[in-house]
């Protein structure tokens, strides 16, 4: 059979918008099972089911359990990072870089301690470094970094980003909040404190 011009990238336009559509429909049935259930309870297995496919077909598109849910996060945390990039004062633009940092800590700390706040429920499925390599995880990292860069601090932006948000994850808060009965009020204050000490 001969090809006609452009047959070739009409059937890998065609390729990528079903892939696209898939994508969308897995993600669809596991936020659904995820609201349901919470997503702790979630299974590869429940999700292939509730979207009409193989099992195999959702371990290609997402590798295991952790990319679905990671997948899944990203989309949670889109209107955060909205916020935090083009929204108003002090979180997003407009406001002091010192200041912008301190609202966005307190931010996530304050998310963290809500249990209906879907990123912070999906963020504790999955281990540290699988999070800090996601999307969003990426994104808190080179939002902090540009802000110390912002705040005219002579120190590894880099690093110095990896330590804040060290203090910033769930593994921190939760033990502090849990095991030591820190309130989020101190765990908030103290970040506000060590933003103050920075710029000092």
């Amino acid at each position: 059979m001969t090809e006609t011009p452009g047959s070739a990238s009409v059937g890998v336009t065609a390729e990528r918008s079903d892939a696209a559509r898939n994508r969308a429909r897995l993600l669809e049935a596991a936020a659904l099972l995820v609201a349901e259930g919470g997503p702790e309870h979630v299974t590869m297995r429940e999700v292939a089911e509730a979207a009409g496919v193989g099992k195999g077909t959702l371990f290609r598109r997402f590798g295991d359990r952790d990319g679905l849910l990671l997948a899944l996060l990203d989309e949670a945390e889109a209107e955060f990072q909205e916020a935090y990039t083009a929204g108003p004062p002090p979180l997003g633009p407009g406001a002091p870089a010192a200041d912008r940092l301190a609202s966005f800590g307190c931010a996530l700390l304050g998310r963290i301690a809500n249990d209906a706040d879907l990123g912070a429920a999906l963020g504790r499925q999955v281990p540290y470094a699988r999070r800090a390599a996601s999307g969003s995880g990426r994104s808190f990292h080179s939002h902090i970094s540009t802000l110390l860069c912002q705040m005219g601090l002579d120190s590894d932006h880099d690093m110095l980003a990896h330590a804040l948000l060290a203090f910033l994850s769930f593994e921190s808060a939760d033990h502090l909040r849990e095991e030591h009965g820190v309130p989020t009020t101190r765990l908030q204050a103290t970040w506000v404190d060590l933003v103050r000490r920075l710029t000092s």
